[in-house]
């Protein structure tokens, strides 16, 4: 593996999960759902939610290739399924209002602790953010790019801390008009990227050597 492809598969994790997870209209449902705690409080929760995250997307891309054998999953097959997720989770974000919290705060104040439900899940570590991670394991060949793609999801979790630790400051300045721009923004990348999984699945199916053998033989009977 060369050092460029290295680097190429960290900068690749991090554009594709950091639009998903989007911590920036997450803001405003952080605040909402640590309402009450003291700012020590909600870094901590923050501090816990960021390392679930991380658990739970390493998770699935280290058991993704498990996954797929045991269903009999193929590399382009598992594309098309994510991009088709993503794509929608993208529109979704396009054509829908600004996000609510409403449901975020209310299963939240049942509990005490909103670090791992609903802050790690399924706010950063949703649907959307976990067929993402799957879908790298399509390129993931030996450990080195395990750990590429790995120190890309670590730098998300990063980005996300910071992120959220400057919530209070970050709604005050974009306000609520701004982070419903924002998400419409977001929404669109997160769309394009799905949109991309599904070309690379297609793709992927139609350079198949037996799909090309099969094809071939159908043409000539």
């Amino acid at each position: 593996m060369s050092f460029s492809n290295f680097w190429q598969l960290i900068l690749g994790t991090i554009v594709a999960l950091l639009p998903v997870i989007n911590p920036l209209a997450s803001a405003p449902t952080f605040l909402a759902i640590t309402e009450g705690n003291t700012r020590e409080e909600r870094m901590a929760q923050l501090r816990r939610a960021c390392f679930y995250m991380v658990a739970i997307l390493v998770s699935f891309l280290v058991g993704g290739t498990f996954i797929m054998g045991f269903f009999g999953l193929s590399i382009p097959g598992l594309r098309i399924a994510g991009g088709l997720l993503v794509a929608g989770i993208g529109s979704q974000m396009l054509v829908a209002p600004g996000r609510s919290a409403d449901h975020d705060v209310n299963a939240a104040r049942a509990k005490r602790d909103v670090s791992f439900s609903p802050l790690a899940m399924p706010m950063m570590s949703g649907p959307g953010s976990i067929a993402v991670t799957v879908g790298f394991t399509s390129l993931a060949k030996d450990w080195i790019d395990y750990s590429a793609i790995i120190l890309g999801i670590l730098i998300v979790a990063a980005i996300t801390y910071v992120v959220l630790r400057l919530s209070e400051r970050i709604v005050d300045v974009i306000g609520v008009n701004g982070m419903n721009a924002l998400s419409k923004v977001m929404g669109f990348i997160i769309l394009c990227i799905g949109i991309q999984f599904v070309v690379n699945g297609v793709l992927g199916i139609l350079t198949d050597p037996e799909v090309i053998h099969a094809i071939r033989d159908a043409a000539r009977s």
